[in-house]
Formats: structure tokens, C-alpha cells, sequence
């Protein structure tokens, strides 16, 4: 797309909304923040990282162009933003073209030299999110021919190779085309060269980046809000794009090098993100972002069909290689995460068992060798979590991984491999994207090890094809919410409800009922459908609500058939099915809601999501506040 500062419409000549988009508006992994401009564009870069920085990131750095000398200079810090501020504020750089970064580490430690921004030779600086897998044989060349490197990324690299295909090309466009072309993996990126303070470049695949419309301005970025001060006229990059950006005007490359259009899209409220945007409580908002933040979590780590393993971090290969079976630990809503994924590793051949944290700690358990430690947490902060942890460590675990929604909490400070998932900042109590993205996490987590329990890599593709179409399917759960909420009303005068489900689905309907008994206040169970006869089976009667979860598996049959147990005791069902489901249960006593034709591999996944919406369609009935809870606490800091 080529277009003029402040407009360059879409092909329609229309400008679009935000909401068009399915584009996740919670942050990355790493923050990226780009300006180009006639003014001083520090204080616009600073402020950029500071709106990415909530779930804090190990170091950050700024380079600028300054038209006063024409040289780079670079400001890098360790840890969060306000540490690079005050060093600005002693080491001061400013200049009309700039680059920011704030890291999380997944090549060299934290520390200094491995903070982005990247310079090769006081030409060119790069800032980078994502992974190259091929950077050691791209390092190895590059050496050979007499560059050197400071820092242990992957992201140096692809400084060194701009700066090496500018001498020989002369141009920044083409130096950057040249370079991406021989990347694989996933990234977004940012450039700026000495030799051309009109220009940055800048290019994604697999990793997110938008570019902001000023007027004689413009900005990149890896999330909106990092730019909402500064415009509210975006457009959101597509996979392969490059984009050349000028003050006056900007051009997009699509991955043959040809130019393209890509609409606009515009937001007058970016600020309303912070807050409930529309929704009547954060929980609501919460669970409608799903799509998004599952989006975000897979970004940079599935890409065209495959698992990029580098994302767990790089001591994972090594240890994933060893490991012979996982031992999970969570409390409360990621305790039904770990349960969930130990029906996915074990059918995979990879032995699995899960734990309480809080009866982990006071329990002398066996490790066999071999055992991978997995902590799962949406805080990090978790008390009986972080014991578990710590205990772990004398137990003689092969290595310890968490997987947790904060970057700098106690829990990723202190594992020695970290899956972060990208919910964003939950206020809900009752917690819903934060539960569905560590079921995200946690399949990679299963595909990474089943590579090495016998998983081809056709079964391997098809797996994290599910995946990637896991995004759509949420869309479409949410598309449920007012049949459910008119179903709520079957339950807003009951005082008990079970939950049903089989398999993997069985943790699923243990959330549901969880779920319904924080915000509603409703007695909830959950059982295993086979376990109904083996007590369940007395409570019910036409005043207790039985939920089931229906996909389309190899335990269908028998879940109907423990269903029909229900009916002749005069049970009211509801059931949530899979389209392609015969029930065989219609009639007066039973409602069913379709989701559609689901992958049984992501079917856990999509099939929480009617149940978050039908506890909080009932807790709305009865009353109740849905955000804050009586008694409860997002995050359980105490024993």
C-alpha cells in the first residue's frame, strides 16, 4: 500500500474500524516502538515502551539518528523502562528518526550487550521480536567474512547482514529484502541506517507489527496502544509484509516484492482498552478476548504448520531431549490446565501426573528420572506454587519450566525454563484468557515433546494446524452468548448443578463448575460421566441442572449413554455438542447448544468458553459481583 500521511484509504475508499481486524491488542513477547518524524521522536519512543512494559521485561534500549552529528546513538539498560529513563535523563539522545525496544530474553542472558536495539558497524540498528532458527549458520558465515559480535542473539545477526548487503546494494529497502528473505523463523522487525535518516524499514512474519498514520509522521509498533498518543489511524501489517516508511508517505511490500494495499483502521478510543470498552464487567470483556490473546500466544511460536521450539527458551532442546516424563503442579483454574494436558502428553506416550501444589509441598513424592517439573500459574506469584517450586529444586527434577501470564514474577524468576502466555492483564477474579491461553501453552509443550515420543511430522503439521485455526473457532463459541444467556435462566432459582465430561473434557467441565460456584454462588460438581452410577447419580432430580460437554471423540457413545442414565431420573439436561453430534436427546428435558464441528485436538479449549459464558449469564441473574467475588482473590499471595 502507498499512501499520504493522513490518508491513503483502502481499496474501497473507506476507512476501517479497529474491531475489523483480528489483530490481538495485548503485547508480545519483546515491545517494539518506531518513529519517523520532524520532531524529536525520544519522548514519543520512551513512552511507546512504557504502555508495553505491564508485565515487565528484562532490559530495553532506544537508538536515534541525530540530524545534528547524522550518527546512531544508543541508550540500553537492564531491566524495566524506568531504568532507561533515568539513564536518559544523565546519557540524553534525541534525533527526528528512532528506534525502541524492551526485551524478554530468549537468546543470552539479561544483561547489556544482548539489550536491543542491535548496531552493526555505526551503520545500521535493529530492533527484533521473534525467533531465527537458522541464526548459527548465518553467524558462522558472517564471522568468516570478519564480523564480530558483541551480544548472544539471534537479533545481531540480522543487523550484521543488513549492514553487509547495504555495502554491497547501497539501499536500505533492498538490504532489508535481501536479509529477510534468508531469515527462518519468526519475526518483526525494525531498521534504520546512517546512510539514509529518511527511511525505516520495517517487516513481519509471524510476529505482529502495525504501522501508525501521523500527519508528517509516522510509527511502527508491535501493539496499538504503544502508539495511542500519538495517532488513532493504523494498519496492520500482513504476513510477509515489508514496509518502507518516510515522513510524507509509506509503501508496503508483500513477501514477491511487490507493492500492496492494505486498508486503514481507525480508533478514536484506543484509551477505552484499559477499561471495560463497552463491556458490563471486566470478566465479559475478558472472555470476548480470548480469540485475540490465544492469537497472541501462538504468535512466533507455530508458524506455517510448524512448532519453533526455540520459544521455550535456549537451554529447552536440550532438556526436552532428556526428558522421560512431566510432573504438574498448579492450584485452582491452572490445576485443570495441568489435568487437561496430562490427557494430551499421555496420549502421546509421554507419562504425566498432576498435583495440587498445596498437598505437593507436605508430601514426600518419588521422581523418577528423567522428570520435567512444570509449574503453572497465572500470577507467578502464587504462594503454594512457588513453595512447590522451590521444593522441586532439592528433589532432583531434571529442570523445572513455568508457564505463567507476568513476566517478572517470582515464579519465571526462579524456573529455569519459562513458556510466557500473552492474556494480558486479567482483572476478572474468576479467571477465563488467562485459563485458555495455558491450554495453548501447554499443547505446545505437548507437541515439543512428542516430537520426541514417536510423533510423525505429518501428525506433528495437522496438530498446530488445529492450532492455528483455533482462534477462529473461539470467535465462533462466542457467537453462543445470547442463546446462553437466555439458558441461564434455567439455572438462576437452582441451588446445585453438575457438570459432566469425559476425557480431556472431564478437567473442562471441573472449570465449568468452578466457574459457576465463584460468581454465582451456586453449589457446582463435576464428575466424570462413567462416575455417575457410582454416587452423582442420587443428587439428581428435576432441580439439579446436569451440564455435559459433547465433542465429537472416541468416548461420545458412552457419554450418551451415561446421559440417558440422567433423563430416567427426571434430570434436566444441558449440553454443549459438537455439530456433528447426534444426541438422540431432544425433547423437554433437554437443551442443547451446537459449537460447530471442533478438532478433537483443540476441543478442550474451545468448548470452556460456553461454560464461562453460561456462569456468568447466571451470576448476572442472581446478582452477584461478577468481577470481585465474595471472598476470593485474583492472586493467592498467603498459604
Amino acid at each position: 500500500m502507498t499512501g499520504e500521511a493522513g490518508y491513503g484509504l483502502s481499496p474501497s475508499g473507506q476507512v476501517a474500524t479497529l474491531n475489523q481486524f483480528s489483530f490481538s491488542l495485548d503485547i508480545v513477547m519483546c515491545g517494539i516502538v518506531g518513529a519517523i518524524a520532524e520532531r524529536n521522536v525520544t519522548p514519543i519512543l520512551l513512552e511507546g515502551l512504557r504502555r508495553l512494559e505491564y508485565r515487565g521485561y528484562d532490559s530495553a534500549g532506544i537508538v536515534t539518528l541525530d540530524s545534528r552529528d547524522g550518527q546512531l546513538h544508543r541508550v540500553r539498560t537492564v531491566g524495566k523502562v524506568q531504568a532507561l529513563a533515568e539513564r536518559l535523563r544523565q546519557e540524553p539522545v534525541r534525533g527526528p528518526l528512532g528506534l525502541a525496544h524492551t526485551r524478554w530474553a530468549t537468546h543470552g542472558e539479561p544483561c547489556e550487550r544482548n539489550a536491543h536495539p542491535h548496531v552493526s558497524n555505526d551503520s545500521v540498528a535493529v530492533v527484533h521480536n521473534g525467533i531465527i532458527e537458522n541464526y548459527q549458520e548465518l553467524k558462522a558465515e558472517l564471522i568468516a567474512v570478519g564480523y564480530r559480535f558483541e551480544s548472544d542473539t539471534d537479533t545481531e545477526v540480522i543487523a550484521h547482514l543488513i549492514d553487509q548487503q547495504m555495502r554491497a546494494t547501497g539501499d536500505l529497502l533492498a538490504a532489508v529484502q535481501q536479509t529477510v528473505a534468508r531469515l527462518t523463523g519468526a519475526y518483526s522487525l525494525g531498521v534504520i541506517c546512517r546512510q539514509e535518516p529518511e527511511r525505516l524499514i520495517a517487516a513481519r512474519a509471524g510476529s505482529p507489527l502495525v504501522l501508525g498514520i501521523g500527519i508528517g509522521e509516522h510509527f511502527i509498533a508491535s501493539d496499538v496502544f504503544a502508539l495511542a498518543p500519538v495517532t488513532q489511524t493504523f494498519v496492520f501489517l500482513e504476513e510477509g509484509d515489508l514496509v518502507e516508511v518516510q515522513r510524507e508517505r509509506f509503501a508496503i511490500y508483500d513477501r514477491g516484492g511487490q507493492v500492496v494495499e492494505r486498508p486503514l483502521a481507525y480508533s478514536g478510543q484506543m484509551g477505552a482498552a484499559a477499561g471495560k470498552s463497552g463491556y458490563r464487567h471486566f470478566m465479559l470483556k475478558e472472555i470476548f478476548e480470548q480469540p485475540a490473546v490465544v492469537a497472541e500466544t501462538l504468535e512466533g511460536r507455530v508458524h506455517q504448520g510448524r512448532l519453533l521450539e526455540d520459544s521455550f527458551g535456549p537451554e529447552a532442546n536440550a532438556v526436552f531431549d532428556q526428558t522421560q516424563g512431566v510432573h504438574i503442579v498448579a492450584c485452582g483454574t491452572s490445576y485443570h490446565a495441568g489435568l487437561v494436558a496430562r490427557y494430551w502428553l499421555e496420549n502421546l506416550g509421554v507419562p504425566c501426573t498432576v498435583e495440587v501444589a498445596s498437598e505437593y509441598r507436605y508430601r514426600r513424592g518419588v521422581t523418577p528420572p528423567g522428570t520435567l517439573f512444570v509449574s503453572i500459574s497465572q500470577s507467578g506469584e502464587t504462594a503454594d506454587t512457588l513453595a512447590a517450586l522451590r521444593a522441586a529444586k532439592e528433589r532432583g527434577y531434571l529442570s523445572t519450566l513455568a508457564i505463567c501470564n507476568v513476566a517478572e514474577s517470582s515464579l519465571v524468576r526462579e524456573s529455569a525454563l519459562i513458556l510466557l502466555t500473552r492474556a494480558g492483564r486479567e482483572i476478572g477474579v474468576a479467571s477465563t484468557k488467562a485459563f485458555t491461553t495455558q491450554l495453548v501453552a501447554l499443547r505446545l509443550l505437548t507437541l515439543a515433546l512428542g516430537r520426541r515420543h514417536g510423533l510423525s511430522e505429518s501428525d506433528e503439521v495437522a496438530l498446530a494446524r488445529d492450532l492455528e485455526r483455533l482462534p477462529k473457532a473461539l470467535e465462533e463459541a462466542l457467537m453462543l452468548d445470547g442463546a446462553i444467556e437466555r439458558l441461564a435462566e434455567h439455572f438462576a432459582e437452582k441451588n446445585h448443578a453438575l457438570f459432566l465430561g469425559r476425557g480431556p473434557q472431564y478437567p473442562i467441565a471441573m472449570e465449568g463448575a468452578l466457574k459457576l460456584k465463584e460468581i454465582s454462588y451456586i453449589h457446582a460438581e463435576a464428575y466424570p460421566a462413567g462416575e455417575l452410577k457410582h454416587g452423582p447419580l442420587a443428587l439428581v432430580d428435576g432441580d439439579m441442572p446436569v451440564v455435559c460437554v459433547l465433542p465429537k471423540d472416541g468416548l461420545l457413545e458412552k457419554v450418551l449413554s451415561n446421559l440417558q442414565e440422567v433423563r430416567a431420573r427426571g434430570g434436566v439436561l444441558f449440553l454443549f455438542a459438537d455439530r456433528e453430534v447426534d444426541t438422540h436427546l431432544s425433547g423437554v428435558d433437554t437443551h442443547v447448544l451446537s459449537l460447530g464441528a471442533v478438532p478433537e485436538s483443540i476441543a478442550p479449549i474451545v468448548f470452556t468458553v460456553p461454560l464461562q459464558l453460561l456462569a456468568y449469564h447466571v451470576a448476572i441473574l442472581k446478582g452477584t459481583d461478577v468481577d470481585q467475588p465474595r471472598n476470593l482473590a485474583k492472586s493467592v499471595t498467603v498459604e
